[in-house]
């Protein structure tokens, strides 16, 4: 039989044949770099996960964000960062839910933070109690003070809580994030390679000193922190220290209101912190205070403290002291002077404090994670140290506006409010008592500004020295002496004692000309 062969077929069939083995060789190239890479990957899986388990889950090079400390700057700010889709590790010395006599009292301005970061459900389901106001008490007279929440949703008001209870809802709320890890531990100190902070070091609760690493580690670790040195510049003063009770089952004069009393020698106050208890912090000037455990505490508060006290508590107070149960702590005051640090920051208290007369330190907290999330927002990668730092310079100048108002206001206010034997500070402690009563914008101004409604510096001044100039009128008019006169002289003198060194810490031209620095104009660093 005879085969007749097509020289076109072939052609063709060759054509095909060589296409085929070129298909299945370029599949099995292909294969054999996926498995090369799938073999690869597993190695360096494998590696992750021996020093993962060498250190105990301390190092990650997943993580983005290292936050040290997990109260209440730490823990909303480890929600936040979270929420946005970074890898936020926490360290916190301990886990358990603190108990503390300050933190109980979040002003509105803070409550709307809280809303604005999406933790607002935070203050649900821990008994906190709606804070509407503040009622003044000077020498058996008193004013009620309401916060101007005309133009806000009815559910934004103060809240006032324990304190742990809060903080403990935040750090289950972050937990609840898969990419947020809260491990207990002590962070010693910041891991630094060239002036850049490139992790942390700490010891677990079992004692086993471990390593952490990330692009950007934040320090939150309170008023008593031990890593704010090498990022700031800290100047803590201690005015004074608060002794803290808890009165059961009394009724406050004016509901839903912090009380003040304006006490010799130096401010009362009076908050519910539950639907039973109600929080009162005596505050001592100085560092020292009396003993409590020989019993001078007890004394000094029952015939010092007691006989200032309005009479609808003085049962309940006295029946605090008896039964025992008292709690100082110091009151710290610290200007944020931040030394810019590549792959490091600070926040909360670690960072700013200011005196608690009026309960603005959360509010603050709260803001400045705001003000960080945003900045933070465009960015993909966090690991050009150098350009980051640069970039968030503007955050010291973009927080000043709620930050410097509250420190200002809470630094001169505890002077005003304190007693003195100078007759001009006599003069403008009777004059803010009286410009607070007169209603109106005379109240809701200084109220807006202390419950953080209206951040504006410019505004406090104006109210700072209208409360002097409407004292020095009180005093030459109707008819002036050269003994009042003089008086309200060193009135105004002694109102540019207690604001201008203040303001001179906060910063002049952050305050009131922050338009005028560069940083705040920056863009982001181009990933």
């Amino acid at each position: 039989m005879t085969v007749v062969i097509d020289k076109h077929n072939v052609l063709v069939g060759t054509f095909f044949a060589f296409l085929f083995l070129y298909i299945l060789r370029q599949n099995i190239w292909k294969r054999e770099k996926i498995r090369k890479r799938t073999t690869l990957k597993i190695q360096n899986d494998s590696s992750v996960s021996v020093l993962r388990h060498e250190n105990g889950g301390g190092f990650s090079s997943a993580d983005d964000v290292i936050v040290v400390g997990a109260g209440v700057a730490g823990a909303a700010l480890a929600y936040t960062l979270g929420k946005d889709g970074r890898r936020v590790h926490v360290i916190e010395r301990d886990l358990k839910e603190p108990d503390r006599i300050v933190g109980e009292l979040l002003q509105p301005g803070g409550y709307l933070k809280l809303i604005e970061l999406g933790l607002e459900d935070c203050v649900e389901e821990i008994d906190a109690q709606r804070v509407l106001g503040y009622a003044l008490f000077k020498d058996g007279k008193n004013t009620r003070l309401s916060y101007p929440l005309g133009k806000f949703h009815a559910d934004v008001s103060g809240r006032s809580f324990h304190n742990g209870r809060f903080i403990q809802r935040m750090r289950e709320k972050a937990a609840t994030l898969p990419n947020v890890r809260l491990e207990q531990g002590t962070v010693t100190s910041l891991l630094e390679e060239d002036g850049t902070v490139k992790g942390v070091q700490y010891k677990t609760k079992d004692g086993q000193e471990l390593k952490a690493y990330a692009p950007l580690t934040i320090v939150c670790d309170g008023c008593f922190s031990n890593l704010r040195r090498s990022l700031c510049n800290p100047k803590v003063d201690v005015p004074s220290c608060f002794v803290g009770l808890i009165l059961e089952n009394c009724q406050l004069p004016f509901e839903n209101h912090g009380h003040v009393i304006l006490a010799d020698p130096s401010p009362i106050l009076f908050y519910p912190i539950s639907s039973t208890e109600v929080r009162c912090l005596v505050d001592v000037p100085g560092q020292k205070v009396p003993s409590i455990a020989n019993g001078e505490m007890a004394n000094y508060l029952k015939n010092m403290v007691a006989p200032q006290i309005p009479s609808e508590l003085r049962y309940a107070f006295i029946s605090a002291i008896d039964k025992g149960n008292i709690r100082t702590m110091p009151n710290r005051s610290m200007p944020a002077e931040p030394h810019p640090t590549p792959g490091a920051l600070l926040m909360g208290d670690a960072f700013n404090m200011r005196h608690p007369l009026t309960g603005g330190g959360m509010t603050v907290a709260l803001s400045d994670i705001v003000v960080l999330r945003d900045l933070l927002k465009p960015l993909c990668d966090l690991n050009d140290a150098a350009s980051l730092t640069k970039y968030l310079e503007s955050f010291y100048t973009l927080r000043k506006p709620v930050a410097s108002t509250i420190n200002t206001l809470a630094g001169a206010l505890y002077k005003v409010f304190s007693a003195s034997s100078d007759d001009a500070r006599k003069e403008m402690r009777e004059a803010c008592f009286d410009y607070l009563s007169l209603g109106g914008n005379f109240s809701a101004g200084p109220v807006a500004l202390l419950s953080g409604l209206n951040p504006r510096p410019l505004s406090l001044v104006l109210h700072f020295f209208a409360v002097a100039v409407y004292g020095v009128g009180r005093l030459v008019l109707p008819f002036p002496s050269p003994k009042r006169m003089w008086i309200g002289a060193r009135l105004i003198s002694s109102a540019s004692g207690i604001i201008f060194p203040i303001i001179k810490a906060e910063g002049v031209r952050q305050m009131f000309f922050p338009a005028t620095i560069p940083a705040v104009y920056r863009a982001p660093p181009v990933d």
